[in-house]
């Protein structure tokens, strides 16, 4: 299942794809399946991401059987008119961001081993977790911005994984049954301002500097996170190529050692770090800058494509 945030007719609510053209609402299909005499143990879906993981698995198969009552649904006109059921093409519908408003975004850092080389970095002995802030968070189409504060804007294709089971001390064992699913990701960085601390947010958090999507992905269609063929483009040239079988720090190895301190929660965004090919690894160095459009593509979690312009 593909679960996306819409934004159409000024109001922004949780969907999912019905198939590539269609997206159906999932609160009001709900709230239409049961007019039609379906049962389920749930009275309502919400309307936004976060309420929807908040139901853990009870909410996933929810929206999973709000999608397969919508198939045969996608052009009924009352359903169109009801906004039920959407065109992805029609005037004025957006995809945002699949979690618009995260809990919380954690970024693994140096965690390819090929981009570690790349940096003539020492391989860690421990996942490198730092912080992006909320309101970096854009989604497909959204405009990546060059700062008035540096040019020195970096691209980092990233598998994302999201929290959908809430948790502290989790076992490796056990971690994937936390994840929600997949989502394509852009940790944007900002050289120079990364380079300010050791913690390296600064560099991390500008606005606009974390695009995800188009849609996340459930868990039961990615068997396997870390055999994922990751790519991205600037302006049609490819930058970064590799597999998410380079990782050093697995997803289930993130998830251990990360809750051993804190709480996760759903919602909750992890950007699992990027492969060789980035532009500060480059002789010389390149700068994503305005008219600039960056690509990234992993498995089967479709693009995510995102305009480069100077912050106004």
């Amino acid at each position: 299942m593909r679960l996306v945030t819409y934004t159409s007719r000024g109001t922004t609510r949780a969907g999912a794809m019905v198939d590539a053209e269609h997206v159906v609402d999932l609160a009001r299909g709900f709230a239409n399946r049961a007019a039609g005499g379906a049962t389920h143990a749930l009275r309502e879906l919400p309307a936004d991401m976060l309420g929807i993981l908040d139901l853990g698995d009870e909410g996933l198969d929810a929206a999973q059987a709000v999608v397969a009552w919508a198939g045969s649904r996608v052009d009924d006109t009352a359903l169109r008119d009801a906004g039920v059921i959407w065109r992805t093409d029609e005037a004025g519908f957006q995809l945002d961001a699949p979690i618009p408003e995260p809990r919380t975004v954690y970024a693994i850092g140096l965690n390819y081993r090929a981009h570690a080389a790349e940096m003539g970095a020492t391989l860690p002995t421990r996942p490198i977790v730092f912080a992006k802030v909320r309101t970096c968070i854009v989604g497909t189409g959204d405009a990546i911005e060059i700062p008035k504060a540096s040019e020195q804007v970096d691209w980092e294709a990233e598998l994302c994984f999201v929290i959908g089971k809430a948790g502290r001390h989790i076992s490796a064992e056990h971690a994937l049954e936390h994840v929600a699913g997949y989502m394509n990701g852009n940790d944007v960085s900002v050289r120079d301002w990364q380079m300010h601390f050791p913690t390296w947010m600064m560099g991390k958090g500008f606005d606009t500097h974390g695009p995800i999507g188009p849609y996340l992905v459930t868990r039961d269609e990615v068997p396997d996170p870390h055999a994922l063929k990751l790519q991205l483009w600037v302006n049609g040239v490819l930058k970064q190529e590799s597999s998410t079988d380079d990782l050093i720090f697995n997803i289930p190895q993130i998830i251990e050692y990360v809750s051993e301190a804190i709480t996760l929660q759903p919602g909750d965004i992890f950007f699992t770090g990027t492969p060789a090919g980035v532009g500060m690894g480059r002789t010389p160095q390149e700068w994503m800058k305005a008219g600039d459009l960056v690509k990234v593509e992993i498995g089967n979690l479709g693009v995510l494509e995102n305009p480069v312009v100077p912050e106004a």
